[in-house]
């Protein structure tokens, strides 16, 4: 498919321009309908919803607030009404307003007045959800209520659609991100055009992935959050997959080969890798769906069509662009450097070797510090406490968090979230009664019945997000309901809020084990081992906690908040831990394979676990950290988006990627496999006769050998040096037929010299490794008699088998 893509590029090009296109223009003449459905079956505050629905049908708009206070004086003033009432009215004949209701008008207009007098609020009702309200109407409630302000007089507004019209502009996170990625890619590679290729595949396949959730949104359910995360995640697998077959490709070049033979070899590799990666995201973005929450549904379809769509965009799109572009994927230096010196050895040097020999040469210490990191960052997940935002996590300087502030300083910081209690049958007036004498409850007024249901609005003395209002929802339902002998539910967007949080609670168990399963099996099938899977579930779980433990430091402790300007601090949304952890274990289990599979593929040269893990550290950290530097920019953009859900998965991202592929990739995954040895690649015979075969790597073309060495034994022996000329004491010296079966291996001695066995005259595989020094792998021709052979062992320098 790569060499037909890499042929035919013109053809595949003009093909996912005509689908981007295509798409774009259905999408937009289609619409969005997007829908937000929490459905918690089998909860209280479900039921008070249900029975509040049936009640009172008509209440389907939003309801947003208008609040003023003035420093002097009473908000019944002339001139503080004389200013305000026309303005309401202005308000209540703008088209796309059901009502206004004020304080100066009608029976209850004096409980919209706070006790000192000094803070006032009115309800504008419009006659559609938040969702559907068009912005320029907004803007022109806003507008109007504001420009009644004078000195004295401030106004300020808060609801679900104020809060939309203060957001940042649509796509600045996503531009910002792709900049910040765009840096990190020219400075990887040097190359415009190296730069351009991930980005340019991020685009498509987000393109393609946000127009297909759009139009998807008016077949299902899908909540608004959906785009936003698809987007989140998109952008950064789709510049990580990219990015990881360019670096593959560029490689190829660079040792000589053919720009289209390049391609194939980096799809064979790479692209096989990508294509597993995406798949173990996609199970992983699927796992929520145990989780029985209507509302992530919408949420798994979005991400995981997007993740598809970048895969399938990073298998046949790029290997197109690499056919445009040919050998101008490198810099200009790296060009006329493989002009005049020819093509590069298959060796890794710099700053990744020298990494991945210190590693090998002390893995206990690695190994302790990386474990002593994660466990004090994820100290701070022993609070977590979910529950849900609301405008008091705005930012100080957002009018929905002054007018919050506002009126938890006039009526009370239970005002911003009351509670219903929803009754249809049983003695109202006692449990009314009951409710007023309740700890907690700073007022309780019974609303006329309707249908038979009538609705008490209880305003607890504490704050929507706090424990106190919790208890107090749980002493409503446990003993004051039930001592007044009611038929009673109690409902709300802040006992919603708490249930949300009870039922995540009690299936994000069943959730992480189907997760961790899920990627244990695809893992233990691809790599025939059951100590890599093992090894990679419990780093995905190091990561959980230690993302979990930024998290609440940040948020719900208010650790630099004011510094990163993220408003107030207060619970960790309930959904965030499904939709984290999905996101998490997926791109965990991309780094994973990324370094395992280039550590199994010199695994099944050489037999030789060391080495392997030393070579596949060596050649992979740093597209690793690149690829995560990239996703930590990508994620850290979304801060810029408006949307404190999307901060706070923003934030928990890029610190779950930079902690999972910095300290345990990189560290504590290769420090393990070197501490455990050959065990690593360990499979009971049984077991590996009843799994199906998925190879991460494509098979490989053994050479033949013969049935018999012909012509008499012999060996290879020599000395192992350093480029110094000083002897190697302790260098593996392992001896192979080319296509990768151990012949012979042994240790230098104190003077360096090896000697090694050979069956017979032919070529071999002969490699050398130290943890003081780099590694070597070069085939021999052996005649028939015995072949003298040093080895220079040069310091912090690998090179591959293969």
């Amino acid at each position: 498919m790569a060499r037909w893509c890499f042929r035919h590029r013109l053809v595949v090009l003009l093909v996912w321009v005509g689908a981007l296109c295509g798409l774009g223009l259905t999408a937009s003449a289609a619409g969005t309908d997007y829908a937000n459905v929490f459905s918690l079956p089998n909860t209280d505050s479900k039921r008070a919803y249900d029975l509040m629905e049936k009640a009172f049908p008509e209440t389907s708009g939003d309801t947003d607030t208008v609040v003023w206070k003035v420093d002097t004086g009473t908000v019944r003033d002339q001139d503080v009404r004389s200013r305000i009432e026309p303005a309401l009215e202005k308000i209540a004949g703008m088209d796309g307003i059901g009502a206004v209701t004020g304080p100066y008008t009608g029976e209850r207009g004096a409980a919209q007045v706070s006790r000192d007098g000094r803070i006032a609020y009115a309800q504008v009702t419009f006659t559609e959800p938040a969702n559907s309200v068009p912005k320029e109407l907004v803007q022109d409630v806003v507008d109007t209520a504001q420009g009644a302000e004078r000195g004295g007089l401030q106004v300020e507004l808060g609801g679900q659609a104020i809060q939309r019209v203060q957001e940042p502009p649509t796509g600045l996170a996503e531009v910002v991100g792709l900049v910040a990625a765009a840096v990190v890619l020219f400075l990887a590679f040097g190359s415009l055009f190296g730069m351009l290729l991930p980005i340019g595949i991020a685009v498509f396949g987000v393109g393609t992935g946000l127009f297909s959730t759009q139009l998807i949104s008016h077949a299902t359910d899908v909540p608004d959050l959906a785009p936003l995360l698809a987007t989140l995640i998109g952008l950064g697998v789709g510049i990580d997959y990219a990015l990881f077959i360019v670096t593959r490709h560029r490689r190829g070049i660079l040792r000589g080969t053919d720009p289209e033979e390049a391609a194939v070899t980096a799809l064979n590799t790479s692209g096989r890798a990508v294509l597993f990666a995406g798949g173990t995201v996609c199970i992983a973005l699927a796992g929520m769906l145990v989780t029985n929450l209507r509302f992530l549904d919408g949420v798994v379809i979005g991400t995981s069509l997007t993740v598809v769509l970048s895969v399938l965009a990073a298998t046949t799109l790029l290997p197109a662009f690499l056919g445009f572009l040919g050998p101008r994927v490198l810099s200009r230096r790296q060009r006329r450097l493989l002009a005049e010196q020819g093509p590069e050895p298959e060796r890794a040097s710099g700053l990744a070797a020298r990494w991945s020999g210190g590693v090998q040469r002390r893995p206990r210490t690695v190994a302790a510090l990386a474990v002593v990191a994660m466990a004090v960052l994820a100290l701070p997940v022993l609070s977590l406490r979910l529950g849900a935002t609301d405008q008091g996590n705005d930012q100080a300087s957002t009018t929905t968090r002054k007018a919050y502030d506002l009126l938890a300083e006039g009526f009370g910081p239970g005002f911003n979230g009351p509670l219903q209690v929803v009754a249809s049958g049983g003695d109202t007036t006692a449990l009314v009664k009951g409710i007023e004498t309740t700890s907690g409850v700073a007022q309780a007024v019974a609303l006329p019945p309707a249908r038979g249901v009538t609705v008490i609005q209880v305003v607890p003395t504490t704050s929507p997000q706090s424990k106190e209002t919790d208890d107090l929802i749980d002493t409503l339902r446990d003993r004051v309901i039930p001592q007044a002998g009611a038929q009673a539910h109690v409902g709300g967007v802040t006992a919603v809020s708490k249930d949300f949080a009870a039922v995540t609670g009690d299936r994000l168990p069943l959730f992480v084990a189907t997760i961790i399963g899920l990627g244990f099996l695809l893992l233990l099938i691809a790599f025939r081992s059951l100590v890599v899977p093992l090894t990679a579930a419990v780093m995905n779980l190091f990561a959980a906690a230690a993302s979990f433990g930024v998290l609440v430091a940040v948020f719900q402790w208010g650790w630099g908040l004011d510094l990163l300007a993220l408003g107030k601090e207060g619970p960790i949304n309930a959904f965030l831990p499904v939709i984290m952890l999905s996101l998490l274990f997926g791109l965990s289990m991309d780094y994973q394979v990324f370094l395992v599979s280039r550590m199994h593929e010199e695994w099944v040269h050489t037999k030789d676990n060391a080495r392997a893990v030393r070579v596949g550290l060596a050649e992979t950290s740093r597209v690793i950290n690149s690829a995560a530097l990239i996703m930590v920019c990508v994620f850290l953009a979304f801060v810029l988006s408006g949307d404190p859900s999307a901060a706070m998965a923003g934030v928990g991202l890029a610190a779950a990627v930079a902690l999972d592929a910095f300290i345990l990739r990189t560290a504590l995954v290769p420090a393990a496999m070197h501490l455990l040895g050959r065990s690593n690649w360990w499979l009971p015979e049984w077991l590996d006769k009843r799994l199906p075969h998925l190879a991460v790597e494509p098979a490989e073309e053994q050479a033949a050998e013969p049935p018999a060495a012909v012509g008499p034994a012999s060996v290879v022996h020599g000395f192992i040096r350093s480029v110094d000329g000083d002897a190697v004491h302790g260098a593996s010296v392992t001896l192979m037929t080319k296509g990768g079966r151990q012949l012979d291996r042994v240790d230098s001695l104190a003077d360096g010299s090896y000697i090694v066995a050979v069956p017979g005259p032919g070529t071999y595989l002969l490699a050398a490794t130290s943890a003081s020094y780099g590694s070597r792998a070069r085939h021999v021709v052996v005649g028939d008699g015995p072949l003298v052979y040093d080895v220079e062992l040069a310091d912090h320098e690998v090179d591959a088998v293969n």
